[in-house]
């Protein structure tokens, strides 16, 4: 089996109904097809009848497919489209424990800074920086801490929308069924 790299990642948003079992059944999907999932993401949409997903994983463009095809059955899922990279904006959001020095803690200060982020809480011997951005600004948010000390961090998995107005639910209603017909 061939190694994957990140040019095979794809993101997956999906509208869910909001109820027990569902996360249960998508995540069973992909263990039952042996899919990885890199990072799942869910929350209660501005509807609270339903909540979205974004679930990044791993594969050709035959498993893309297959993955869309199989979360499409599932009852509780209203809508599942592949997110392009050039057509969606995503995020994600780090809590990180970096360890203090004693002797002046401006570079620390002036790291977080450069990356948009702030200083949540501060100890004697540490501090827990907040940053949001995309995957690859955060991850090289966590290589700069590297060198500093790292006691802990916290990762939430890509948070991603599609750009301009339309609405995720909006595809099924104009009879766009498929991630196929939305290319």
């Amino acid at each position: 089996m061939k190694d994957l790299n990140t040019d095979e990642r794809f993101t997956v948003g999906l509208v869910v109904t909001n109820r027990h079992g569902v996360l249960y059944r998508i995540a069973g999907m992909y263990a039952k097809r042996c899919y990885n999932i890199d990072s799942l993401s869910v929350g209660e949409t501005e509807n609270p009848a339903f909540s979205r997903m974004t679930i990044v994983s791993t594969g050709d463009e035959t498993i893309r497919r297959q993955v869309i095809r199989q979360l499409n059955k599932l009852y509780d899922v209203k809508i599942a489209v592949l997110l392009e990279a050039d057509s969606s904006i995503s995020v994600e959001h780090l809590l990180i424990k970096i360890k203090l020095n004693g002797r002046g803690n401006g570079a620390v200060v002036a790291l977080i800074n450069e990356y948009g982020g702030k200083i949540v809480e501060l100890f004697p011997n540490a501090l827990i920086a907040d940053v949001t951005g995309t995957p690859a600004k955060v991850q090289d948010f966590i290589e700069k801490c590297k060198p500093l000390g790292i006691y802990e961090l916290c990762r939430s998995g890509a948070l991603t929308l599609s750009n301009g107005t339309k609405q995720i639910l909006t595809f099924k209603k104009e009879g766009i069924e498929s991630p196929e017909d939305m290319l």
